[in-house]
């Protein structure tokens, strides 16, 4: 069945893998992006190729008033929407929480969490069929590190994916009988951009190696469980966490 979706930080890493893979199942697809257009439309043109419909979506997770209008946009483009991945995200350089500036931490907040809360408030308004939606699924983009605390790296990051935790677990309680499924996904150490962004381009593969699996995770190994989650495959499926690990 196809579907129409919407994918925060759909430009690149995960959620360009998860743009692809829906395209390849013949889905609509709309490409959030905050400042890269030019990666944004070429992950439209690479998902048109395989068969899906997609568009370019501005908009900065972190502001009320552009997640208004990326919904708006999203459905104008591409019609009612049944699924969101809520993926935009950012993380920071390493460092222990003594040494962290407000700035830092307050950035990590607003898009990690404050972001995710906007954007999981307009597609619960948009899907919930007490609202006129159809229902559907919802992914968000968490973390191993909401497990593991991150000591000594990024304890703000992992705070703020342990925040998107607690939301999938009550809201998919709030919206079960609305029709709309809620699960999170907690990558492990994945094979993505994000690394030499802050400056540690080796990191995957230093800590991939110490997982029981040996190796990173790929962009596309993820993809696969957000694209299962919206399908009509994992229908009984709401208030899940999975982890995507490699064991760790």
């Amino acid at each position: 069945m196809s579907k129409t979706i919407l994918v925060t930080g759909g430009s690149r890493g995960i959620g360009r893998a998860a743009c692809l893979l829906a395209a390849r199942h013949g889905w609509s697809v709309g490409v959030n992006y905050v400042k890269n257009r030019a990666a944004a439309e070429a992950t439209v043109i690479e998902a048109e190729r395989l068969d899906g419909k997609a568009v370019a979506l501005a908009g900065d997770v972190s502001r009320e008033s552009d997640v208004i209008a990326m919904f708006d946009a999203a459905t104008d483009a591409l019609g009612p929407l049944d699924g969101v991945v809520i993926n935009a995200g950012v993380a920071a350089t390493t460092s222990r929480l003594v040494d962290m500036s407000v700035e830092r931490m307050r950035l990590v907040f607003d898009v990690n969490v404050l972001g995710a809360f906007l954007c999981a408030r307009e597609a619960a308004r948009r899907m919930s069929k007490s609202r006129g939606g159809r229902g559907g699924s919802m992914v968000l983009i968490s973390s191993v590190a909401a497990r593991i605390g991150a000591p000594d790296t990024y304890v703000d990051y992992a705070a703020s994916k342990a925040a998107v935790d607690a939301m999938a677990l009550g809201l998919s309680k709030e919206l079960g009988r609305e029709g709309v499924r809620v699960n999170a996904i907690r990558p492990g150490v994945i094979e993505t951009e994000i690394h030499a962004a802050y400056g540690e381009p080796d990191r995957p593969y230093k800590i991939g190696a110490s997982t029981p699996l040996g190796r990173p995770g790929t962009a596309n190994e993820i993809a696969e469980a957000i694209v299962w989650l919206l399908s009509d495959a994992s229908s009984y499926v709401t208030g899940a966490i999975i982890d995507i690990a490699g064991g760790r």
